[in-house]
């Protein structure tokens, strides 16, 4: 009998701790962004040095892998300037605007530390990002990598994070974002 009962409370017991981790999780963030050297068809476009947001939802489902999907609004920026073009020149005046969203898609590898709740990982995954300048809009899939830690109790935790993103007619985005997530099921 005490053996059951020693079988039937660790079994609960890690359940309870599975719950607690969760297997599912949802989050949301703010970032800072730097996009630059944005040149398309020969024309240089402001760069996205800017404060945005970003979401997420993952699958961890075990302790050391999780799979993520990420959207990132990158933000926009607007410039006006001397237009560029022979005619009219005294009455012109040239607005140069670029924004970027990305999608991006990891693959995330915890380190397995003594720290029950502290997470250090690394991802890697592919990124679908989409370029607007003017008229003209490009998109691209290409890697991506990131590293963060993330600190969790309960079925709450935040975490920091850097990614870093290739954007076709660019340098690359440079991301560091602070996100909020929750754990379920």
């Amino acid at each position: 009998m005490r053996r059951l009962l020693v079988v039937i409370v660790l079994t609960l017991g890690a359940g309870v701790a599975q719950a607690e981790n969760g297997l599912f999780y949802l989050g949301a963030g703010v970032t800072s962004n730097k996009l630059n050297d944005i040149v398309v068809q020969g024309t240089a476009f402001p760069d996205l040095d800017k404060t945005s947001w970003k979401v997420f939802a993952g699958f961890r489902p075990i302790s050391a892998f999780a799979v993520e999907a990420d959207y990132l609004d990158l933000g926009s920026n607007t410039v006006e300037g001397a237009c560029t073009t022979p005619c009219c020149m005294a009455a012109c005046v040239g607005i140069t605007q670029s924004d970027a969203q990305v999608f991006a898609a990891y693959a995330l590898g915890f380190l397995p530390i003594p720290v029950p709740f502290l997470d250090i990982y690394g991802k890697a995954g592919l990124a679908r990002s989409k370029l607007n300048t003017n008229d003209t809009s490009s998109r691209g899939t290409e890697f991506a990598w990131g590293v963060g830690v993330q600190a969790h109790i309960s079925i709450v935790g935040a975490r920091l994070e850097y990614e870093d993103l290739n954007i076709p007619n660019s340098s690359g985005a440079k991301v560091a974002s602070l996100s909020v997530f929750v754990n379920f099921l």
